[in-house]
C-alpha cells in the first residue's frame, strides 16, 4: 500500500501528542480526533485503514465508534482500542463490539509502533485478498477469449432485466448469434485463426452494445445479444450494423484473405409476466435456424411473445 492512514481518536490532548509523535517516525498519513463525535466524522469522511481510539471518551465512547466502524464495514479497518491497566472489563467489551488488538497506558513506543505494523501487515493481506477475490469473481463471469461476458454473467443479468421489463412494460430481445461456416475457418487455417476470428467479433458486438444493454460469448462460436427499451425497427438496425461490420471484415491466413459471416435470430418479449430466458432463446434459436436454412449472414426474428 502507497500510504496507510491512520485515526487517532483521543480526549486527551497528552496522549494525542504522544501517539502523533510516535507514529510520525513511520511514513503515515495521520488524521486527529479529539472526541467520538470528530472520529466518526474523520472516519465517514476519509475511511482510515488503521484505528487507534481511547476507551473512554465522551460520547460517543471508543466502543461505539468500534460498533460504528464495524457496521460500515467496507473497506476493512483495523481497529486497536487505548485502555488503562485497570480498565480489563472495557477490553472484553471493546473485542466484542469489533476492535482487532488493545493497548494498556502508558503505552511503550516500541510495542505501539509494533501492534501498528501487525494491523499494517493484516490490512495489506486483507486487501490483497480482496483483489484477488474480485478477480476470481470477475473471471467467472467473462469468457477468456474475448472478454465478453459469459453464459452465467448473461444469465445473472437478465433475471433481473426480464422482472423490471414485465413490472416496468419495456422490451425485452434476445439475438442469439452464430458464425456461419466456422469449422471451416479452424480446419483450413488452423484454431489460432479461429481464435482470432471470434476475438474480432467480439470487438464488433462490444461496440454495438449499449451500456443498457448486455452481450457475451455463451460458447464455442454462438454468442447473446440482449437488447432492452426498442422497438423492432431500433433492434433490427442494432443487429444490422454488428452483422454488416463483421461481414465487412477482412482477415489475412497463410496468405489467404478470408471473410466471415455471422447469421442472427431474434426473439421479443412484451407483456406482464415475464418468460424464462431460456424460452427466449430458444424462440430465438427457431429464428436462427431459419436465417441458416436461408442462406446465412443475415437476420431473422420471430414474432412478438405476448404474457
Amino acid at each position: 500500500m502507497s500510504e496507510f492512514r491512520i485515526l487517532i481518536a483521543d480526549d486527551s490532548a497528552v496522549h494525542r501528542r504522544l501517539l502523533e509523535r510516535t507514529l510520525a517516525r513511520k511514513s503515515y498519513s495521520i488524521h486527529v480526533a479529539s472526541d467520538g463525535r470528530e472520529a466518526l466524522e474523520i472516519f465517514d469522511r476519509e475511511r482510515p485503514d488503521l484505528v487507534i481510539t481511547d476507551c473512554v471518551m465522551p460520547e460517543p465512547t471508543g466502543i461505539e465508534l468500534c460498533r460504528h466502524i464495524r457496521a460500515a464495514q467496507s473497506p476493512y479497518t483495523y481497529i486497536i482500542m487505548l485502555t488503562s491497566v485497570r480498565d480489563k472489563e472495557n477490553v472484553v467489551t471493546g473485542l466484542a463490539a469489533g476492535t482487532d488488538d488493545y493497548l494498556t497506558k502508558p503505552f511503550h513506543d516500541g510495542e505501539l509502533l509494533a501492534r501498528v505494523e501487525v494491523g499494517r501487515r493484516w490490512i495489506d493481506l486483507q486487501r490483497q485478498l480482496e483483489s484477488k477475490n474480485r478477480l476470481l469473481e470477475e473471471l467467472a463471469l467473462t469468457d477468456a477469449l474475448t472478454g465478453l461476458p459469459n453464459r452465467r454473467a448473461i444469465e445473472g443479468w437478465a433475471e433481473h432485466q426480464l422482472a423490471a421489463a414485465a413490472r416496468h412494460g419495456f422490451s425485452f430481445w434476445v439475438a442469439l448469434i452464430d458464425l456461419d461456416h466456422f469449422k471451416k475457418v479452424n480446419d483450413k487455417h488452423g484454431h489460432e485463426a479461429g481464435d482470432t476470428v471470434l476475438k474480432k467479433f467480439g470487438e464488433i458486438l462490444k461496440e454495438n452494445t449499449r451500456s443498457a444493454d448486455i452481450s457475451g460469448r455463451i460458447g464455442g462460436e454462438e454468442f447473446l445479444h440482449v437488447v432492452t427499451h426498442a422497438d423492432d425497427a431500433s433492434v433490427a438496425l442494432v443487429l444490422e450494423r454488428t452483422r454488416a461490420q463483421f461481414a465487412a471484415q477482412q482477415f489475412t491466413f497463410g496468405g489467404s484473405e478470408v471473410a466471415v459471416t455471422a447469421s442472427f435470430g431474434v426473439a421479443g418479449f412484451s407483456g406482464t409476466t415475464a418468460p424464462l430466458l431460456g424460452d427466449l432463446v430458444s424462440r430465438a434459436d427457431s429464428a436462427l435456424y431459419r436465417a441458416k436454412r436461408l442462406g446465412r449472414n443475415r437476420i431473422e426474428i420471430e414474432p412478438w411473445l405476448h404474457t
